[in-house]
């Protein structure tokens, strides 16, 4: 985009939307922050896709961070990394140590990065019969020990956030008595809580299935809501953009969550799958949660205390790993920036007058219509960013050194 054709395109969207609202989606997308995963950068996920992984994949936790960090370069938006226990912090995959995350610590902040969200890893050999739900006590307290760990990593040395996937359910009718495995998770997240600084934020995710096709024992972000309110009010709901039935309204979900004061979390990325491997893409479903989240006022704040976390939660299975978190870091502020341009006024003022129609036209002319790459663009050229992060990515080169070292 030159500078001409950035001009008439601002000029442009500010005659339709207004001079305020073009700078106040300009600010907004400067001030976007999203945590990036550490594991999209390694070779998990390769042997759901035929054993297939993506060139250039890093091969430990340094090599992570220098990825990250340059994504962190090339979009002034991702200076945190989510790390899992197990694949970032352990030697033998099977015990974490605090030790590691020490070090961790101190290679990211040499690239200018920080440590962001902190993940158990419950997924493991030995976890086939549950993991906080498991009918066997030393699973459970294999994993609450590590959550524990987990919790002290967050507060010593990262942001503050854990974040919990359990991937307990079943597969078929009678399998497991499903009132046990409820009964059996609260009483693991009861002992979590008294053990876990109140300082800590504890993050609770659910999903509909997988691994559990017959019953999941947090399927819905009601089973999440409930435990997050007996867990303590250092507790919240981590929404992930994947872990829905292709149905589900999850910008009424974020609203619940927000009109009841609960405090959230929300991993992005895109569901064609009903998971969570794909790349965010700027479809109307997430600008309309960009939507959600600014009135909520839990996004963009000035002070970062009131917003909710925000991460990337992808694993590229064919495409190329660097390519799609750039993506979505693109995907995800031009999604802001439309979510920024709706007149709140004009819309509040339809509503009343049960002017159903152009309530839903105006929504649409900001949320589905505008065209808004000029302002992520000026958001970029603003912070001394390249205005296209994939091309410059592609241009530095990086690629192609990461190959011939890597591979």
């Amino acid at each position: 985009m030159n500078e001409k054709q950035l001009n008439l395109g601002l000029q442009y969207l500010e005659m339709e939307f207004g001079r305020d609202h073009v700078k106040t989606a300009i600010e907004n997308v400067k001030k976007f922050k999203v945590e990036i995963p550490s594991w999209i950068f390694g070779d998990f996920g390769g042997g759901r896709f035929g054993d297939y992984t993506p060139p250039g994949c890093a091969r430990d936790i340094k090599e992570k961070l220098d990825d990250a960090a340059y994504i962190n370069q090339l979009t002034g938006a991702a200076d945190q990394i989510a790390t899992h226990v197990l694949w970032d912090f352990s030697e033998d995959g099977l015990t974490g140590a605090y030790e590691i995350a020490e070090k961790v610590k101190g290679e990211a902040s040499d690239r200018g990065i920080k440590l962001g969200s902190i993940n158990p890893t419950y997924f493991l050999k030995g976890s086939h019969r549950g993991s906080l739900s498991a009918l066997e006590k030393e699973t459970r307290s294999n994993y609450i020990e590590q959550t524990l760990l987990a919790a002290k990593i967050a507060q010593n040395l990262a942001t503050g956030i854990v974040a919990l996937w359990l991937p307990d359910g079943s597969n078929y009718p009678g399998q497991v008595e499903l009132r046990k495995t409820i009964d059996s998770t609260r009483k693991s997240l009861s002992e979590l809580a008294n053990k876990i600084d109140k300082k800590v934020r504890v993050l609770i995710e659910y999903k509909v299935f997988e691994p559990g096709t017959y019953s999941t024992v947090l399927a819905d972000w009601g089973s999440a809501y409930l435990l997050a309110k007996e867990f303590g009010p250092n507790a919240g709901v981590l929404v992930d953009m994947g872990h829905h039935h292709h149905t589900a309204n999850i910008e009424q979900i974020v609203t619940r969550l927000i009109s009841d004061g609960m405090y959230g979390g929300f991993h992005f990325n895109t569901r064609y799958a009903a998971d969570d491997d794909h790349s965010v893409e700027p479809n109307p479903e997430m600008a309309r949660i960009f939507y959600e989240l600014l009135v909520g006022e839990v996004i963009c704040n000035d002070n970062p205390e009131k917003d909710w976390a925000y991460m990337i939660d992808q694993c590229s299975g064919r495409e190329n790993r660097m390519h799609a978190i750039i993506h979505s870091i693109d995907s995800l502020q031009l999604s802001l920036a439309k979510a920024s341009l709706v007149n709140q006024d004009l819309l509040t003022k339809y509503q009343k007058e049960d002017e159903i129609i152009l309530a839903n036209r105006l929504f649409n002319d900001a949320l589905l219509n505008a065209d808004v790459r000029p302002i992520v663009v000026a958001a970029r050229l603003e912070k001394d960013l390249p205005e296209n992060p994939i091309a410059a990515y592609i241009e530095s080169g990086y690629q192609r050194k990461i190959e011939e070292k890597r591979d």
